[in-house]
């Protein structure tokens, strides 16, 4: 499997016979899963969709991404939550830190309410030729819409209606909802939400793919990974599984009282791929007043802030490490005449190789002080390796709520929020509610 676990690290907290022993009870749920006789399991059509996926749909992606990368320098990506995350996750983990030479800078809007955010970047647009891409399968979620009024206004002005038209993307509903509906006025060209994929598993469709593509990576790689994650995953042994076994130690672990989940990177690119992670575990598993609540951390910068709790703080936690084997470019350091530093000891050492022995300590000192750890390892970062992960946490992902006993695709807590925003905005229909939260207020 491209990704390995080892789960050496938390044999003191589960060993491996008792999480051997868990073999059947994880085959049940993936069973559930792959079969849909579970609940939610209308909206499961991410689990083929490396297969199933709309072919005509997929290279119009292609074709709109090249003309994206041909007239455009900058594409604002428009959408919150599952809308956007994916994408991110996949940009930031594939592009370089520092751009090397001119590319489509993928910007990405939508996912906040902040008025300086919004009128920064509406001037930094001003001179720069763009593209917008707007996800929503509704229309009317209030943070994208709000943000698509503001842009699509500044398109317009700048192109006239008609061209700016033919630089807007909307991946939407089908056949319904707003944005389809002005779409099919305005001619935007527009890619589908597929009805039976929700928007933390979408990554891989046309909401993660068109500006992933437009990013200048390679989709056909991605798919490739993500296909084989399927087949190992629901194919596989359960002792040779990493997927399942993974499902099973965080399931087991949370049952022994270990309630927060630290996913861990000592790769910033891998910032954004936990930021997806926390979006897919949180909204899937916490339900019912149950589930690992998912956290994440940036090794070794926050060993620095974070470290003293993790390593002496209540003991609530295990620690999920995301280790690069490889990694994309590597530094030997030298010696200096004047060791001031105390450093020339490193002499001949590859910079890697220090982080590598960081996160090996980190990890022995953890467990030392009571945090399991289980590893997942990936040989590089690349689209490849980056499909096949996300996959493997989506799979994982499905069989650790089964196994919780929750239903992974709704989240009826999501709506709290909004109900009130809209009273307290005055929104039509919601009257009733305004003065009983203003009083609160």
């Amino acid at each position: 499997m491209s990704v390995k676990i080892n789960y050496k690290n938390i044999a003191n907290f589960l060993p491996k016979e008792e999480l051997l022993g868990l073999k059947e009870k994880t085959y049940a749920a993936r069973k559930v899963l792959v079969e849909k006789t579970g609940a939610g399991n209308d909206f499961l059509g991410w689990i083929n969709w490396t297969v199933d996926y709309d072919k005509e749909e997929y290279a119009r992606i292609k074709k709109a991404a090249e003309k994206i990368r041909k007239d455009s320098e900058v594409l604002v990506v428009i959408g919150i939550g599952g809308s956007y995350l994916g994408a991110k996750a996949v940009i930031e983990a594939m592009k370089n830190y520092f751009p090397t030479e001119k590319e489509v800078e993928i910007i990405f809007a939508g996912q906040t309410l902040s008025s300086t955010y919004a009128a920064q970047l509406l001037k930094y647009l001003e001179n720069k030729e763009f593209s917008i891409n707007v996800i929503s399968k509704s229309g009317t979620t209030t943070e994208p819409a709000v943000a698509f009024r503001l842009f699509k206004e500044l398109l317009e002005k700048k192109y006239g209606k008609a061209d700016a038209a033919k630089r807007i993307y909307a991946t939407t509903d089908k056949a319904k909802g707003a944005l389809r509906v002005l779409a099919t006025k305005e001619g935007y060209e527009t890619f589908i939400v597929p009805d039976d994929i929700g928007g933390r598993y979408s990554w891989f469709t046309a909401v993660g793919l068109l500006p992933i593509a437009a990013s200048g990576i390679n989709i056909d790689d991605l798919m490739k990974g993500a296909e084989q994650a399927r087949v190992d995953a629901i194919n596989n042994e359960f002792e040779e599984n990493s997927c399942l076994l993974y499902a099973a130690s965080r399931n087991a672990l949370y049952n022994k009282g270990l309630d927060v989940e630290i996913l861990v990177s000592y790769e910033p690119k891998l910032s954004f791929i936990s930021e997806w992670w926390k979006q897919l575990y949180g909204e899937s598993e916490g339900k019912d007043n149950k589930g690992v609540f998912p956290a994440s951390l940036v090794y070794s910068t926050d060993l620095h802030s974070m470290g003293q709790y993790v390593q002496e703080g209540k003991r609530i936690m295990f620690e999920t490490v995301l280790n690069v084997e490889r990694p994309e470019e590597n530094i030997i350091l030298k010696k200096e005449e004047v060791d001031l530093d105390q450093l020339n000891y490193l002499e001949g050492k590859d910079l890697d190789s220090v982080n590598k022995m960081a996160m090996q300590g980190t990890i022995l000192a953890h467990v030392d002080g009571g945090v399991p750890n289980l590893v997942l390892a990936i040989e590089e970062i690349n689209a490849y390796n980056i499909g096949y992960l996300l996959y493997f946490f989506m799979f994982s992902c499905g069989v650790c709520c089964y196994l919780t006993g929750v239903n992974p695709f709704n989240q009826p807590g999501v709506e709290s929020y909004k109900k009130n925003m809209f009273a307290l905005l005055e929104k039509p229909g919601y009257e009733a509610m305004t003065e009983e939260l203003k009083k609160r207020l």
